[in-house]
């Protein structure tokens, strides 16, 4: 395993942090992080996984830990057909789509920008099965990405109404998600 990059953000709303590295393997890509963070059930605390092979599909994911005093265990597995299961259960709204969106942390934005690898100028619908917190169930997420220029993106995720523009690092982590996270020390 080499480790591409790591990164750590500030959560904004609510307060929190979240540190994250990216790591390369003989098959693909490891993206993993541990995001802590209050919730109005209490105190949160989420080990992540996600697993990409050398596209950048997302393979599968897990989330092991707690909020409040609920324990959380999550297998997430995209299939080879598109059908999407979430610790074995079927999850038909997100069928067909190729990246997982983790509700609770930027890292999971870094796939699609680096799946598509836009040019300056260029735009794409990015859909994804997004893991909703604190419910926890998968669902489509409409959203898009249009390449500004090297660092930036503008990014609209209309069923939030988010509509932003991320300043990204050289290695594809979002370092500024206006409103909600920003990075506490820039990657070097």
């Amino acid at each position: 395993m080499r480790i591409l990059a790591s990164m750590f953000w500030k959560r904004l709303d609510p307060e929190g942090h979240d540190a994250c590295r990216l790591a390369e393997t003989a098959g693909g890509l490891i993206l993993k992080g541990h995001a802590l963070f209050g919730h109005e059930s209490g105190p949160c605390s989420l080990a992540y996984e996600v697993d990409c092979d050398t596209g950048w599909r997302t393979r599968s994911a897990r989330v092991d830990g707690f909020c409040g005093t609920r324990e959380l265990h999550y297998r997430i597995e995209r299939l080879a057909d598109g059908q999407w299961l979430l610790n074995g259960a079927s999850q038909a709204e997100a069928a067909g789509l190729i990246d997982i969106d983790l509700g609770f942390t930027p890292a999971t934005n870094l796939l699609p920008i680096r799946r598509f690898d836009l040019g300056v100028g260029m735009a794409t619908p990015a859909p994804a099965a997004y893991l909703a917190f604190p419910e926890l169930r998968l669902s489509s997420l409409e959203q898009s990405y249009r390449r500004l220029d090297e660092s930036r993106y503008a990014y609209a995720a209309p069923m939030f109404g988010y509509d932003a523009v991320l300043e990204v690092s050289p290695a594809g982590f979002v370092l500024d998600y206006p409103g909600l996270w920003m990075c506490v020390a820039r990657p070097g």
